[in-house]
C-alpha cells in the first residue's frame, strides 16, 4: 500500500497537537453505536499499522479471518467497514444500496475530477442519477461500443504487427498493450486524428501512477497541510492544469469543425455525443465542458486499468498453466480456422476464452477493493450500525475466494465456470470485479471487448513460450503494492512461431508447387538427355563407312 510513513512520523507530533486541541467528536453520533468488531486501534494512526507494507485487499482478507466477515477499522481520521463475504456484499450492494450510495471525498475528485462532477467519484445525487443514465444509454451502450470497432481493429493490428516485429525476441507485453488500450480509449473519445493524443495518455499514465494506493492526506482529511507538504496537492494541480488546457485545446478544434461541418457530418465518437447532448438542452442539469473534461477522466483512468491488467493476468495464468493455454489456443484456431483476419461478431462463437477472461477476473480484480462508498442514511449491517460518513469498503478478492463459494478457490480453474451461471455483472455476489447496484461500472462492455478481442487475436496468431531459460515455475506471480493489483513485475514472452492459417496453406502450396516444378525439370532434363544421345547415335549412323576391298 502506497503511504508515506516518512511524512507520518515527521509530523507526528504536529498531528497530535492539532488532534487534542482542535479534533471534535462529532455530536449527532450516538453515544450507544454499535460498531463491527475489530482489531485494536492506536491513537491518532488508528489501524493503518495494521495494513502498512501489505496489500490491502489481502491485509484485510487475513484480519477478517479472526474479526469476521464485518470489520470496524480506524484508518487516520477515517472510520471504516470493511465487509468481506458474499453474503454480507449483498447488503451492501442490494439491501442497502441507496443508504451507501456515495462516494467519499478525496484530494484527486476535489483537484482533477473538478470537484467530484464525474460518475467514478462523484457524490450520490440527482445531477450524479443524470450523468450515470447518459453514460450508461449513450456513451456505453453495447451498440456505441460496437460503432468503435474500426479502431479496436486498428490498434490491434498494430499490436499485431509489432508481436511479429520482435521476430521471436522477448517481449514485456504490458508496455503496448497499454499503448494499445489508451489508443483505443482515445480513438473512441475524441476520434481519429488527435493531435494532443500522445501527451493525454502520458498525463493520464502518470495520473495513474499517482493515486493508486492510499495516501496520509486522505486518511487525515482535516490537517490539510499534509496535502502541502507531501507535495500530493501540487502534483495533482499540475497535472490537472496540464490535463485542462488539453481538453480545452481539443474542445475548441471540435467546435470549430462542428460549426462547419454541421450536425449531419459530426465525427459520431463521444465527445461529439456529449456536445450535441449539452447543447440540446433539456436536461434537469445542463451539462458544462468541466462535466465533459471529468467524463473522460474517468474513461481514461478507469477503462485502462481493466483492460490491460486483465490481458497480462490471463496471458499471465496461461503461460504458467500450458493446459489451459492449449485449450484456449485449439478453440480459437478451430472456430476462426481459414479465416485471414478476425472480426469482433466472431467472438461470439469463443466459450473457453470466456471462461479463461471470467476465472481472471476472479482471481486478479483490478480493483480488489473496488471504489469505497459512504453512508449517506443510517443503517444495519449484520446486526451492526453503519453510521452516516462512514466509509464502506468491500472486499471483491476476499469474495471471489471465499471457500463457502468457491471449489479449490485460489487456484486457477476457467472450467469452474463451464456448468454455471455465476457472471461478473452485479447479481452475483461472489463475484463482482466491477461492483454492483448503483455504483457499478457502466464500462463493461467497452472494456470486456478489447479484453476478448486481443486474446484472441494473441492465441490465434502466435504461439508464446517464456524466455529461454524459464520454466512456468519460475514466472512472478506477485501483485503491486497499492489499491490497483497490477503484475509487480511485468509478463516477459516471446512467439515461437507465426501460425496463421492462410499462411501455412501458402507455405503448404508453394512446396508443392516447387516439388512439381523440380520434377517438371527434372523431366525435361531427362528428355533433353534423351534427344542429346539420340542425336548423337544419328549422326554417328549417317557418318560415311569404308567400303571394303
Amino acid at each position: 500500500m502506497v503511504i508515506d510513513f516518512t511524512i507520518i512520523f515527521i509530523t507526528f507530533s504536529l498531528i497530535a497537537y492539532f488532534y487534542f486541541v482542535f479534533f471534535k467528536r462529532n455530536p449527532n453520533r450516538p453515544s450507544s453505536v454499535n460498531l463491527p468488531p475489530g482489531p485494536p486501534k492506536l491513537p491518532i494512526i488508528g489501524n493503518v499499522h495494521q495494513i502498512a507494507g501489505a496489500l490491502p485487499h489481502h491485509a484485510f482478507r487475513t484480519l477478517s479471518k479472526k474479526y469476521g466477515p464485518i470489520m470496524h477499522m480506524q484508518l487516520g481520521q477515517i472510520s471504516t467497514v470493511i465487509v468481506s463475504s458474499p453474503r454480507l456484499a449483498k447488503d451492501v450492494f442490494k439491501t442497502h444500496d441507496l443508504a451507501l450510495a456515495s462516494r467519499p471525498t478525496s484530494l484527486l475528485s476535489d483537484i482533477v475530477l473538478y470537484g467530484g462532477a464525474d460518475v467514478a467519484l462523484g457524490q450520490y445525487g440527482d445531477y450524479w442519477r443524470q450523468l450515470k443514465k447518459i453514460i450508461t444509454v449513450e456513451l456505453l451502450s453495447a451498440k456505441k461500443v460496437r460503432s468503435f470497432s474500426r479502431f479496436r481493429h486498428q490498434e490491434m493490428g498494430s499490436f499485431m504487427d509489432f508481436i511479429r516485429s520482435k521476430s521471436g525476441r522477448p517481449v514485456a507485453i504490458r508496455e503496448k498493450v497499454t499503448e494499445m488500450i489508451n489508443n483505443i480509449i482515445c480513438k473512441s473519445s475524441f476520434g481519429d486524428k488527435c493531435r494532443q493524443q500522445d501527451v493525454l495518455i502520458e498525463l493520464v499514465d502518470e495520473l495513474g501512477m499517482l493515486v493508486s494506493g492510499f495516501y496520509v492526506a486522505d486518511l487525515f482529511p482535516e490537517f490539510g497541510f499534509l496535502s502541502v507538504i507531501s507535495g500530493m496537492k501540487s502534483k495533482l494541480t499540475q497535472i490537472h492544469k496540464s490535463l485542462d488546457r488539453i481538453f480545452d485545446e481539443i474542445f475548441e478544434e471540435r467546435k470549430r469543425k462542428r460549426s462547419t461541418k454541421g450536425e449531419a457530418e459530426a465525427e459520431d465518437d463521444l465527445l461529439d455525443v456529449l456536445f450535441t447532448i449539452k447543447e440540446s438542452g433539456g436536461l434537469q442539469f445542463p451539462i458544462t465542458e468541466n462535466n465533459i473534461k471529468a467524463v473522460f477522466v474517468n474513461m481514461f483512468t478507469g477503462g485502462t486499468d481493466t483492460s490491460v491488467m486483465t490481458i497480462e493476468w490471463a496471458m499471465t495464468e496461461m503461460m504458467k498453466s500450458p493446459n489451459v493455454m492449449q485449450k484456449a489456443q485449439k478453440e480459437v484456431r478451430e472456430t476462426f480456422k481459414g479465416k485471414k483476419t478476425i472480426v469482433e461478431a466472431d467472438l461470439q462463437d469463443l466459450v473457453y476464452l470466456k471462461l479463461v477472461i471470467k476465472e481472471t477476473l476472479r482471481l486478479h480484480p483490478s480493483l480488489p477493493l473496488l471504489l469505497p462508498r459512504e453512508c449517506i442514511e443510517h443503517c444495519q449491517i449484520d446486526g451492526y450500525d453503519i453510521p452516516v460518513k462512514t466509509k464502506v469498503i468491500v472486499n471483491a478478492f476476499a469474495c471471489a475466494v471465499d471457500p463457502e463459494y468457491w471449489d479449490d478457490p485460489e487456484s486457477f480453474k476457467p472450467e469452474r465456470f463451464e456448468k454455471s451461471s455465476v457472471d461478473f455483472m452485479g447479481t452475483n455476489f461472489e463475484f463482482v470485479p466491477f461492483g454492483s447496484g448503483r455504483r457499478m461500472c457502466p464500462g463493461i462492455t467497452f472494456g470486456v471487448t478489447s479484453i476478448e478481442f486481443a486474446l484472441a487475436q494473441m492465441l490465434y496468431y502466435f504461439n508464446w513460450q517464456l524466455p529461454s531459460g524459464l520454466s512456468s515455475k519460475d514466472i512472478d506471480m506477485t501483485e503491486n503494492d497499492g489499491a490497483v493489483a497490477t503484475k509487480k513485475v511485468p509478463l516477459t514472452i516471446k512467439e515461437a512461431r507465426f501460425i496463421r492459417q492462410k499462411l501455412k496453406t501458402a507455405e503448404v502450396n508453394f512446396r508443392r508447387r516447387l516439388k512439381n516444378v523440380q520434377s517438371h525439370i527434372r523431366h525435361k532434363l531427362c528428355i533433353t538427355r534423351q534427344r542429346f544421345w539420340i542425336s548423337k547415335e544419328l549422326k554417328s549412323s549417317k557418318s560415311p563407312v569404308s567400303e571394303p576391298l
